[in-house]
């Protein structure tokens, strides 16, 4: 049941979430914040160098940051909770207005005058014989969550990019032996996470490959690869699954959306619906960065404040 209309709900409590909040709060908006988690796809992050403010400062880290900046203000946070549907119709409450409702997993109906989302991305999958079966069981998709259970043992990273280059990097210190395996013929990463790969003794870089099958008994002993036409075996004890991200977007038809699947907005964080706003990675954005992101997400508060102030 719909209890009262909120002013604004922000979907997702990453970067773009996070900031949305402080700058919704700062603007005494009555707002509620859902989110599966707090810190979002900068949570998964190692060593990050490049936030203004932090020369150096672990996605952790900043995750636990960006949580206790929230505690400073108060506001409705529905942690562990995701959305299932996005509706927009009549108030049930009176006298009616044209508002949204959003479905969420924990069985309520939240109405809003204004939405954000700002639910980022999430791994894409392999869709290769064997992943499904392996999941957590020595297959992974998260080497800051998942990497320590990996110590001393044999991982194989797919994947080329930022992503990859990071989960290594996250690895360096952890594994015994990186295999990099890549589909593309040469890395497509930063050029000093590239450096610092193919700096190490542990990592062995394979490129124009590809995994075929992950197998093993219990868990996970190694993987098919294939590489110039021919499938040989890699006996390894984890795979990390890098090889990009999918838009958190599918409880939503109402907004325009790219080839993708991302979100389109314009330069003030407006979707095609008006009192709908989007931000950060889910969004279709050039350049994914947690700064980035963060901007955004004070963009669109303050794009829903106005909005709010001229309706």
């Amino acid at each position: 049941m719909v209890n009262e209309i909120k002013d604004l709900v922000i979907i997702g409590a990453g970067p773009a979430g996070i900031t949305a909040a402080v700058y919704a709060a700062r603007k005494k908006l009555n707002f509620s914040v859902i989110s599966e988690d707090i810190g979002g796809q900068a949570a998964w992050s190692g060593d990050i160098e490049n936030y203004t403010g932090y020369q150096f400062i672990t996605g952790p880290d900043l995750a636990l940051k960006f949580r206790e900046h929230l505690k400073t203000f108060s506001f409705d946070l529905q942690e562990g909770v995701s959305v299932l549907k996005i509706e927009k119709g009549t108030s049930n409450i009176q006298p009616p207005t044209s508002n949204f409702q959003i479905q969420t997993s924990n069985g309520k109906t939240i109405e809003t005058k204004t939405i954000i989302i700002a639910s980022g991305k999430r791994p894409k999958t392999l869709n290769v014989k064997g992943e499904k079966e392996y999941k957590n069981k020595g297959v992974t998709y998260c080497a800051i969550c998942d990497g320590p259970l990996f110590a001393n043992k044999v991982v194989a990273v797919v994947g080329g990019g930022n992503s990859a280059l990071d989960a290594v990097h996250s690895m360096l210190n952890i594994a015994s032996k990186i295999y990099v395996v890549n589909i593309a013929g040469d890395l497509t990463g930063d050029a000093v996470l590239i450096e610092k790969a193919k700096a190490s003794n542990k990592v062995e870089i394979l490129n124009n490959a590809k995994i075929v099958e992950i197998f093993g008994d219990k868990f996970v002993n190694g993987v098919k690869i294939e590489r110039s036409g021919k499938i040989s075996d890699l006996s390894v004890q984890g795979v990390f699954v890098e090889v990009g991200l999918i838009p958190n977007t599918q409880f939503i038809g109402l907004v325009k959306k790219n080839d993708l699947g991302e979100i389109v907005i314009d330069s003030d964080t407006n979707t095609s619906v008006n009192g709908i706003f989007a931000a950060g990675d889910v969004t279709n954005g050039f350049d994914k960065q947690i700064i980035i992101a963060a901007g955004e997400g004070a963009k669109a508060a303050l794009a829903v404040f106005r909005y709010l102030s001229r309706n």
